[in-house]
């Protein structure tokens, strides 16, 4: 019998190891699921990849791309004429106002990094991927790497606890962070050398923030 061509099999079961982990969390990820979500054979999902890691790598690259188009779009809407803190604010009001069952999926699978040391590379681009785009913004990487950790670790915050966001949290935070860089965004100085520090701090490793602006 003739193979059928498929030339989309890889990307839906992607898509669909993505939808797997929206709905079970990474504990429920397995071939057997994915190729279920994905309607293809069992072992077609092993034969795109071959393990668990590799699945996921590919599901967090893929969410990566989410992230950092969201970010970049952000990055590329600052206005360098107010307190940078006030800009950081809205980042993370619009991420927390979207997509929220988004967010935490691309914080799921950036946080599997932790268990799962073969996706860690790829949250690390994605925190660095994130550093650059705001150090060419502001000219300033040093400032950069602050406020992607601090955004990341204010976002995995609030999906943590559900607490209510307040822009002054960001204000008070940030100035700590960053000192004189939360006035205004063309005030933040030349570039100042060294290297997401995630994410958010989107964390997102180091990556999702790991992810920005979902919504």
């Amino acid at each position: 019998m003739a193979r059928r061509y498929d030339p989309d099999r890889r990307q839906r079961i992607i898509d669909a190891a993505i939808e797997v982990v929206g709905e079970r969390g990474i504990a429920g990820l397995s071939h057997r699921a994915v190729a279920a979500a994905a309607d293809v054979p069992l072992g077609s999902t092993t034969y795109h990849f071959a393990s668990l890691d590799d699945l996921l790598v590919a599901a967090l690259r893929q969410a990566n791309g989410w992230w950092l188009a969201d970010f970049a779009r952000w990055v590329e809407g600052l206005d360098l004429t107010v307190p940078l803190a006030d800009e950081v604010a809205r980042l993370v009001a619009d991420t927390l106002a979207g997509d929220r069952a988004r967010v935490e999926l691309e914080y799921e699978l950036y946080l599997a990094a932790l268990r799962h040391e073969a996706v860690r590379p790829m949250a690390a681009e994605c925190l660095d991927e994130m550093v650059a785009l705001l150090g060419r913004r502001l000219g300033d990487t040093a400032t950069a790497r602050a406020v992607v950790a601090f955004t990341d670790g204010l976002l995995l915050q609030h999906l943590l606890t559900g607490q209510p966001f307040q822009v002054a949290t960001v204000r008070e935070g940030l100035a700590g962070v960053i000192g004189a860089a939360s006035g205004p965004v063309a005030a933040a100085g030349p570039a100042s050398g060294g290297g997401r520090s995630g994410a958010p701090g989107p964390t997102h490793g180091t990556g999702s923030p790991r992810r920005a602006g979902s919504g």
